[in-house]
């Protein structure tokens, strides 16, 4: 066998095992996408039909009008920017205090930021909750964003960001008599958009998913989130059957804000690991 035959061998096999991982992956979302579609008899059926059904327009309508998911998409949507762009701000005045100012104690105050990293949520959630309903925070968005504004990951990531800026750039911005806040907004800030966009993306993801936290602190329906109404679809009904068609129907519309963050930022999220690994 030559080495031109053993080549387009390997390299067929090589397209082989990246397909069938492809179709590993999607997996997940095609049979989604599938059952969507499908009433509680087709999806119980059996042998599984991987066909689609004729319970689409029931299955989308029930998700969105009767368990009320599109308004805690709603409420999911103004927490996650909310906190995300809270979340931005405190963590870049945090990284520009640490990197360009100089005060006592600073790599404990730094260390001390760190540390938090490995608190886990169990352990400040109770009291948590506890300050927040002695404070009339109960039921209110002040408990579903201020609590989250703070972010040892955002300051990190930031921090190593501006050190590997050159100093020089301080220097310029303080003999043209830019303040700090100008210094971060008007150089900073545009030379940091890629990790900002990267840090954005991974922060609206996370409080899109928040659902322990919501769930103790919101007792109205109003003001619920997207993933809490996830679980009310995935309750057990009076056949004693879950309705999979709508849950994977709810799933999907679910779906839809983080996949269109992640699209807009796809390129300052690629970058932004791209500059994270150079360093």
């Amino acid at each position: 066998m030559g080495y031109r035959t053993k080549k387009k061998l390997l390299t067929a096999l090589t397209h082989v095992l990246l397909i069938i991982c492809v179709i590993a992956v999607a997996s997940p979302m095609i049979w989604a996408i599938i059952a969507s579609t499908q009433s509680p008899s087709e999806i119980y059926s059996y042998p599984p039909r991987f066909s689609f059904g004729s319970s689409a327009k029931r299955n989308f309508s029930m998700a969105w009008n009767y368990f009320d998911i599109g308004v805690m998409m709603k409420n999911s949507l103004i927490i996650a920017v909310i906190v995300t762009a809270g979340k931005i701000l405190i963590s870049l005045l945090g990284a520009l205090a640490l990197v360009y100012f100089r005060f006592p104690l600073q790599p404990f105050v730094f260390f001390i930021i760190l540390l938090t990293l490995m608190i886990p949520i169990p352990v400040i959630i109770v009291p948590l909750f506890r300050f927040v309903s002695d404070i009339g925070w109960g039921n209110s968005y002040w408990a579903l964003t201020l609590p989250f504004f703070a972010s040892a990951t955002g300051t990190y990531l930031f921090r190593q960001h501006f050190m590997s800026i050159p100093g020089t750039l301080a220097e310029a911005a303080r003999v043209d008599g830019a303040g700090p806040l100008r210094f971060l907004f008007q150089i900073l800030v545009p030379m940091s958009l890629n990790t900002i966009g990267a840090f954005c993306v991974i922060q609206f993801v996370y409080m899109w998913n928040q659902y322990l936290w919501p769930l103790l602190v919101i007792s109205g329906r109003d003001r619920q989130v997207v993933q809490v109404a996830m679980r009310q679809i995935t309750t057990v009904g009076p056949d004693g059957l879950i309705d999979w068609g709508i849950a994977m129907a709810g799933s999907l519309i679910a779906l839809l804000p983080p996949l269109i963050i992640f699209f807009l930022l796809q390129e300052q999220f690629m970058r932004g690991f791209a500059l994270s690994q150079e360093k």
